[in-house]
């Protein structure tokens, strides 16, 4: 896997080297290094926003258990949240215990608030919620008072409260502010939006997070469920198949992940299906750069 990884990085980035190999291990789960730690984590992990909004006593939360344990079973480490998610938090508190493999979870939450002494609060309110001792990142959302708190955030760093830091935005905003951020902050992490419909993060984001060295984690790769509108009722390229994508689901993840900079993909589902469907993107083969163009030209023409 990591040879593979290797060429396809290298090809896109235009490095010229021996065709890639169409073939991949069935048993191997695509993994990404976090560049500040050289920690890996999967690059498929897990949202919440919505699908984990569940009121306490309600029948729901115990319908996501089997959802979370296809999550933990198909490979699954990184999970993300926010407290700006409603219960979210609470839900994958109370479930986690429950399941098996939890002790690898990547715990990614956020603070979502105005001023020092609030996001404190918040991010204690946080990791009480996660019923963990603490967590793995935490991440300025919406770059929402982002100066104030990324003094707060390392701190917490080098007390040894939290391991990772960084900052988030979504559907293409912001993108400005973000990348002066990645320029002058020493965090570990950005969060963006980056899928087939919105590939604003292409021309200077990404490139600059693999400049950098800063992990990327990707939120709407579904570009909030509409992609899957556009390809209802089409069926998958037979060639896709070659690739190891068995879904749209697949196709779409494979699509995000191949891309050199890209750390993570964080698709958020309710349904165990689908769960198992999005963990399948950890395997089999990836696309290489004239593979990703015919994906897109296939959605496309969907």
């Amino acid at each position: 896997m990591q040879r593979r990884n290797f060429l396809i990085f290298a090809s896109l980035a235009g490095v010229s080297l021996p065709t890639l190999s169409k073939t991949a291990s069935a048993n191997a789960s695509l993994t990404r290094p976090i560049p500040s730690s050289g920690e890996r984590i999967p690059a498929i992990g897990m949202g919440t926003w919505l699908t984990f909004d569940v009121k306490p006593g309600e029948p729901a939360r115990r319908d996501l258990l089997p959802v979370l344990q296809a999550f933990f079973d198909g490979g699954g480490t990184v999970i993300d949240s926010s407290p700006m998610y409603g219960d979210a938090e609470d839900v994958v508190g109370e479930l986690l215990p429950l399941v098996r493999g939890r002790e690898r979870v990547f715990a990614a939450t956020k603070v979502w608030t105005l001023g020092e002494e609030a996001g404190i609060g918040q991010m204690e309110q946080s990791r009480q919620l996660w019923r963990l001792p603490r967590v793995d990142l935490m991440q300025v959302h919406n770059l929402l008072d982002w100066n104030q708190h990324l003094k707060t955030l390392r701190r917490m760093k080098d007390a040894g409260k939290v391991r990772y830091i960084g900052v988030t935005t979504s559907h293409g905003r912001r993108h400005d502010e973000l990348e002066r951020i990645m320029r002058r902050e020493p965090i570990d992490f950005v969060q963006l939006t980056y899928n087939m419909v919105d590939r604003h993060a292409e021309a200077r984001l990404l490139p600059l997070a693999r400049d950098l060295g800063k992990a990327v984690i990707i939120n709407r790769p579904f570009d909030g469920g509409a992609m899957f509108a556009q390809v209802r009722g089409r069926a998958l390229p037979a060639w896709a198949r070659e690739l190891g994508c068995a879904t749209w689901s697949q196709l779409f993840l494979k699509w995000i992940v191949a891309h050199p900079a890209v750390t993570c993909a964080i698709p958020a589902t309710s349904r165990v299906g689908h769960m198992k469907e999005n963990m399948g993107a950890l395997l089999g083969a990836l696309p290489d750069v004239q593979q990703r163009q015919r994906m897109v030209e296939a959605f496309s023409r969907a």
